[in-house]
This record gives structure tokens, sequence and C-alpha cells, in this order.
């Protein structure tokens, strides 16, 4: 399941590349949905492609220079447009969910994340990179980081949802969206003694994962990705800049 839509209002970064839609911003010679349906379509274990977008007809001839992949209508938020369609005939269990400002995601992380969800066995699991991680590889870059007692991590935007289970954590995320950015309000939904353990980094983020899925009667796992590459997501020019770099350093 590939998230296309936007936040209300002129999204920065299409606006500063002279698009409507951020999904629609070119990396090189192909908007970055193409990319990421590409590395999708290329990636064995992947069954299917679901496309989320607010105007599908706008992003169907992108998605389509991908490879096969369905386009459905997201609503307003984004744990919400998951849980409209999880479970269903058009995504049926298990779901991995990643993002379509992506474009560096290759088949290779993929399935290394894939993997490790799959050897967890857990209901809901988090991709996320080490800011040591982060920093071997590519140490000027700036990314958002959570703080915890086993160090410091920044997103992958990949999840997977293995199991109906996985719409207690959707409908808390529901609530909880705008508070991401943030660990310890983010924690704050699961009872104020984890809010104040993460606020005074005296848990780490798996251990926490694990307490919050225990309260939500499932189990949640954090998996460690060792590729820095997978945290890089384009939100801003710079982002931009920097994925183009990358993307040419791996075609040398």
């Amino acid at each position: 399941m590939v998230l296309a839509g936007q936040r209300p209002g002129l999204d920065p970064l299409a606006q500063h590349f002279g698009e409507d839609w951020k999904a629609l911003v070119r990396i090189g010679e192909e908007a970055m949905v193409t990319r990421v349906v590409r590395t999708l379509a290329a990636t064995p274990e992947i069954g299917r492609i679901v496309v989320l977008a607010q105007e599908p007809g706008v992003l169907a001839q992108a998605v389509s220079l991908g490879g096969e992949a369905d386009i459905l209508t997201s609503g307003s938020g984004i744990s919400t447009s998951i849980l409209a369609e999880a479970g269903t005939d058009a995504a049926p269990w298990p779901i991995l969910v990643t993002t379509a400002d992506h474009p560096l995601l290759t088949p290779h992380m993929v399935q290394f994340f894939l993997a490790q969800a799959e050897e967890t066995s857990a209901d809901i699991a988090v991709g996320m990179v080490n800011r040591q991680t982060m920093d071997a590889a590519y140490p000027e870059t700036q990314r958002t980081w959570l703080r915890f007692s086993d160090g410091d991590w920044s997103g992958a935007n990949l999840f997977a949802l293995t199991s109906a289970r996985a719409r207690a954590a959707l409908e808390l995320w529901a609530e909880a969206e705008q508070d991401r950015k943030k660990a310890w309000k983010l924690f704050l939904h699961f009872g104020p003694v984890l809010a104040l353990r993460a606020l005074t980094r005296t848990i780490g983020l798996a251990a926490g994962l694990r307490q919050a899925g225990r309260r939500l009667d499932l189990d949640a796992a954090l998996i460690a990705m060792p590729m820095a590459d997978a945290a890089i997501d384009v939100d801003k020019p710079s982002d931009h800049a920097m994925a183009l770099r990358i993307l040419a350093a791996r075609e040398v």
C-alpha cells in the first residue's frame, strides 16, 4: 500500500518544483511515485500494489509507468485511509505500507524489512534507522530524531501490518497522528508512565513499542534498518538534492 496523498493546502515541495501533487515531483526523469511503484513491482514478495491518493486520476499515468497497481481514493488522514482498505479484497492481510515520497527505496530494503518482520511474528512492525547508521553514511543530513535510551531513531516509512489485530494501532494512530514527530506525546496515548519514560529516555524504542503494543493487545516490533537510505524521504528541496546525489552514486 503506497500512501500518495498530501495534507490540505499547497505542498511546499510540490510548489517548489511547479507541481500540484508531491508524489509527481520528479527525481531525475520520473515522478517519485513511479519509482516507488517500480521498486515494489520488482520485489517478488509483493503480491499486489495499491496506491492511495485523494485524486487517483491525477496520478494514474505516473503510477502506470512504474507497474501494475490499483489506485484508490484516500481519506483525509493517513491512518483512516489505511483502515478503510486494510483487510478488504483490495488490500488483504498482510500489508506493507510505504509512501510515495520514498524514491530511494530498493527491492533489497523491502525484502530485508519483510524478512525481519516475519521473523518477529509481530502484528505490526515499524522500520526505523538509528542515528549511528545515518551519521556513518550521511553525516551532513538533517532528520527528525526520536530519542530513546537505545539511541536516536528516524522513520523509514516502512510498516508491516500482518493481521486484523493491527487495526487497533491504526485506530489509535488516527487520534495521535498530530503527535507523530514527538515521541513522548505519542506515547502519552498509552498512559503517563510510558510517556514519562519516553520523555526521560529511560526506555528504548524497541521496548517502548512492545509495551505500547501490549496495551493494545497486539505484538509490535521495531525493525532496525541497516541501510541509511531507508530513512531519507523527500520532503524539502535539500532532500531532493540529496536523493539525486545518492541515485547518481548508485549508477557509478
